[in-house]
């Protein structure tokens, strides 16, 4: 009997984020994901199905979006036919079992799964038979392991036949709806003594068909060795006349199957194999070992099936594999609630599956072609340099090499550190909030480390067809290598900070007729992309705003350290530092196109040396004058104590956002409010008005949290395609984890604690909360009107909320490499004890610190009493701690106590 105490509910088992939930089949769209490094991703639903892929042109299932969830009948199964004709699907995935659900009748079911593991679990009373089904990945290997052990749960001796059933889709994504029937034909199936492989002729494409080398493969063993007797390896032979997936004749008619040896051609592929009667007497059970992967060379295929031919092979990888994730997350949280502590395992491994899956290649990311976006490049850097930090510095540095002349960077990033391809269709979008991200991510990096010199690196730029910021087109500038030339035709090379210099001018001039940076083809917010003529980005303009006064701040501090008075930049670039106001749109226009034009083509290659203290002035009286323009301009000011600041102007050039007396007319939206706050545009009175708005109009506690705007009620051709979706869906309105983590993180950045934590905990509590969130843990993308959790695990919220975690719950943070702590931990975060901690590595050192609160004060009342590092006493100072980084490198290990009262 299982434990149906889980049923509806996450139960944690261990201290790794490993998790238990019983029926989880009776909970529509969940899946998990299962990986290796070495390219091979799955994912896996309560009855095993989902898909497996290499990459777009590489299924070895068949490419599921979340509705074929519960429509499809073709997943992994594994059934038993037992002597008195009896049939059953340890899946659950049969005729039968399907019609039982929600029946008495119905199996007792649970999912156990833990980082990159799944184990699902299922005990039919009617039968007194129970199946456990193992699935992983090895870390090294492109092969999924579907362990399956059966176990006699009756009283008397069991005789069965075990059958397992693999479908094999075997081509590309593409084929599913382009040739589908036709790329069967391709198929060339052979069994072997193991199992069924699938190698096509041809890789089916009317642009250009190519030969194909991957061979497809489903074999399998008992768990001592022992090979399948006989073998379904088509559709055809495996359904049957008249059968289905859900009923197949083979199984239920119990037919001979074909032997090792046999060939077949055009046809759709079943790794079906059919293993020896086994008598299993009252709690006796055996194991299976089905193998599914994909190779370029059949003699991998051999080596895959001795190494794992044995149920003892197979446990000691699952253990080897377990552990390698369980270490990739290296920090950890100790805090009043276990479930919450637990939950952020989950979000600090979320990063890890980004980099894996990219943006595509699950069910509900049934987009894309794989593969990160420019955003993802940036934003996966941060959680990155809390958990593996050793390549960051070289990940930013090659990052850089996106970034074209103009300030616009490539759109198309391929494998590998600073592969960026030029788009041969010449298709020219721009989001501009794309140049906002790569200065948060290495000042983050720079306060982390102390490593002011990789400012100077020296970094080509991206240059293809696409110029004067993707409003032309033209193939003669295209070059071989992708980087920017020089008139003499060598690789032009600048400084990072030149190339944050021209990201952030190209940014701060491109504006619409309000003064007001250009939406351009959309912002963070894709669904912004209706507006690229007149549309304006209050919200990004905010956020520039911040940005340049940093960048201002970042260069005086790195001059002083290295005691440099003169900053080189290119030559072209100078004049967007000449320009004295910035109150006409025209003179800045202008200004702009005048060095876009210059840079079209190759440059001078020349430098001109400007003077660090003119530098800095020029660029705070940027930040200074955004400010005040849109302070002055984008305010609404709301009753009872509420105001907020416009996000954005629409293509017919109106204000996005209103103030009405009527809670339905009034339009809020999000965005601009994180921006403002973050970029230091926002006052703390107008942040007190802000929570206080925002709490009114976009807070829905049940749902997780803030949502993204207001219901406008209507769709808005003249801005973007959110309008077109339901309220409450993806940007319309829903509740998107990323801008409801930023919120917190702008407002703890602020000293706002108490209104970042209510973000922060709402988010949580809907997540863990099963029943609404109906999903597994993690933070997804966003929460729909009903609370559901939608397109989990691939994230940059977990990104965030980690940071935000760490940097600003905790207040662990670098400071020019110096280790930094000021908590901005509630009394509700605290345990019994009055304490909290956290584990991580900072400065390549571990650290593990600890927080005490004996008199259980609120942030605001306590203040740091006394602080200690390895026994040794710290020095207080303005209520926080500063360890120099030469004390950091002292010691492997460290633990640093520290009181508040």
């Amino acid at each position: 009997m299982l434990n149906n105490s889980t049923k509806g509910k996450i139960v944690f088992t261990d201290n790794n984020g490993s998790f238990k939930i019983g029926k989880p089949e009776d909970t529509s769209y969940l899946y998990f994901p299962i990986a290796s490094e070495a390219g091979l991703k799955s994912s896996l639903t309560p009855n095993l199905g989902g898909d497996s892929m290499v990459d777009q042109e590489t299924f070895i299932l068949e490419p599921t979006s979340v509705e074929n969830l519960h429509n499809n009948k073709n997943t992994r199964n594994f059934w038993l036919y037992m002597e008195d004709g009896k049939v059953w699907s340890a899946t659950g995935s049969s005729a039968e079992q399907e019609s039982q659900k929600f029946t008495m009748d119905q199996d007792e079911s649970a999912v156990e799964a833990g980082f990159m593991w799944h184990k699902a679990t299922r005990i039919s009373n009617c039968y007194d038979i129970g199946a456990e089904i193992l699935s992983f990945v090895p870390v090294n290997e492109n092969v999924e392991i579907m362990s399956v052990t059966i176990r006699n749960t009756g009283s008397e001796e069991k005789l069965i036949t075990p059958i397992s059933a693999v479908p094999i889709y075997g081509r590309s994504a593409d084929n599913l709806r382009d040739h589908r029937n036709v790329t069967s034909m391709l198929h060339r199936i052979a069994t072997t003594e193991e199992g069924v492989l699938v190698k096509p002729t041809m890789s089916f494409d009317e642009k250009g068909h190519r030969p194909n080398n991957k061979t497809y493969f489903v074999i399998g063993h008992r768990e001592d060795g022992i090979n399948p007797e006989s073998f379904f390896p088509t559709v055809e032979t495996f359904v049957g006349e008249g059968g289905s997936f859900f009923k197949p004749r083979s199984v239920y008619r119990q037919e001979e199957g074909l032997r090792a040896g046999e060939k077949l051609a055009g046809l759709e592929a079943v790794g079906g194999l059919k293993f020896s009667k086994i008598k299993l007497a009252p709690d006796e059970s055996v194991t299976f070992n089905i193998l599914i992967g994909v190779t370029e060379d059949e003699k991998e295929i051999e080596k895959l099936s001795k190494k794992y031919a044995y149920k003892s092979a197979v446990e000691k990888e699952f253990q080897t594999t377990k552990e390698y994730w369980q270490k990739k997350v290296n920090v950890s949280f100790h805090t009043g609630d276990k479930n919450f502590d637990e939950f952020m395992a989950w979000v600090a491994f979320q990063p890890f599956l980004r980099r894996v899956y990219g943006c595509s290649f699950l069910p509900y990311h049934d987009y894309g072609r794989g593969g990160r976006g420019w955003r993802d490049l940036w934003q996966d850097c941060l959680s990155l340099l809390f958990m593996e930090p050793d390549n960051v510095r070289q990940m930013i540095v090659a990052n850089f090499g996106g970034v074209r002349m103009d300030g616009t960077n490539a759109t198309i990033i391929g494998e590998g550190l600073g592969n960026f391809i030029a788009d041969r269709n010449g298709i020219a979008r721009v989001w501009m909030d794309h140049a906002f991200w790569p200065f948060r991510t290495l000042l983050l990096y720079i306060n982390q480390t102390g490593d002011y010199s990789i400012l100077k690196a020296k970094v080509p730029y991206f240059k293809d067809s696409i110029v004067r910021r993707g409003t032309v087109v033209d193939k003669k500038y295209e070059v071989v290598d992708n980087k920017q030339h020089t008139e003499d035709d060598s690789v032009y090379l600048g400084s990072i900070i030149e190339h944050l210099l021209v990201e952030n001018l190209c940014a701060f001039y491109e504006v619409g007729r309000h003064n007001v940076l250009k939406l351009r083809g959309a912002d963070w917010n894709d669904a912004l992309d209706m507006a690229s003529t007149n549309g304006e980005s209050s919200a990004f303009s905010y956020a520039y705003a911040g940005n340049l006064l940093e960048l201002a701040n970042l260069i005086f501090a790195v001059s002083k350290e290295d005691g440099i008075d003169e900053i080189h930049i290119a030559t072209e670039l100078k004049r967007l530092l000449d320009l004295d106001s910035y109150d006409s749109v025209e003179e800045k226009t202008n200004r702009l196109a005048e060095y876009c034009r210059s840079c079209e083509g190759n440059i001078k290659g020349t430098q001109a040396s400007i003077p660090v203290n003119v530098l800095v002035e020029k660029l705070r009286g940027m930040s200074y004058w955004m400010t005040n323009h849109l302070n002055k301009q984008e305010w609404l000011e709301g009753n009872k104590g509420e105001g907020w600041f416009n996000s954005y102007y629409d293509d017919s050039c109106r204000m996005v956002e209103r103030f009405s007396d009527s809670d339905e007319e009034t339009r809020m939206m999000l965005t601009g409010q994180v921006f403002a706050i973050m970029g230091n545009v926002a006052t703390d009175e107008q942040i007190h008005k802000i929570v206080q708005a925002a709490d009114h109009y976009l807070y829905k506690e049940a749902i997780g949290g803030y949502r993204l705007n207001t219901d406008f009620r209507e769709v808005k051709y003249d801005l973007g395609r959110m309008f077109g979706f339901a309220y409450g869906e993806k940007e319309n309105g829903a509740v998107f984890s990323h801008m409801s983590v930023m919120y917190a993180n702008a407002l703890y950045g602020r000293g706002f604690a108490k209104e970042g934590f209510k973000s922060l905990n709402a988010l949580f509590a809907t997540a863990m909360n099963f029943n609404v969130s109906h999903m597994y843990p993690g933070i997804p993308e966003y929460f729909d009107s009903k609370g559901r959790g939608k397109y989990p695990y691939l994230t940059g919220a977990a990104s965030w909320y980690l940071l935000t975690m760490i940097t600003e719950v905790f207040g662990v943070k670098g400071e020019a490499g110096n280790l930094v702590i000021a908590p901005a931990l509630l009394k509700e975060q605290f345990d019994e004890e009055g304490k909290a901690r956290i584990n991580l590595t900072f400065a390549e050192k571990k650290f593990d610190i600890v927080y005490t609160n004996p008199s259980k004060l609120q942030f605001g009342e306590y203040k740091i009493k006394e602080a200690s590092l390895n026994g040794v006493k710290l020095a207080v100072e303005n209520n926080k701690i500063l360890i120099p980084q030469k004390n950091v490198e002292n010691h492997e290990n460290n633990e640093i106590l520290v009181v508040l009262g």
